[in-house]
């Protein structure tokens, strides 16, 4: 069973992400890597995406703990 790579940090995650991306845009890559660095790339964003859903959360948490009421609304 093939082992998982290890989670890296946020700005790790999102730096590996942004490189695979272009990697991936210049289409230099042939069928079988570019799935596998689609692969990571899937990964990585849905690492990316908890994150950020944890961060939120903990944004909320602390609002609520200082008396604030007002939900932390994403840009879209």
């Amino acid at each position: 069973m093939p082992r998982r790579k290890k989670t890296p940090p946020f700005e790790e995650a999102l730096a590996e992400l942004e490189s695979l991306v272009e990697t991936l845009e210049s289409g230099e890559l042939p069928l079988e890597e570019s799935l596998k660095t689609f692969e990571r790339g899937v990964e990585l964003t849905r690492n990316c995406q908890k994150a950020l859903d944890d961060a939120e959360q903990k944004v909320r948490i602390l609002s609520n703990e200082s008396g604030a009421t007002e939900p932390f609304e994403r840009e879209q």
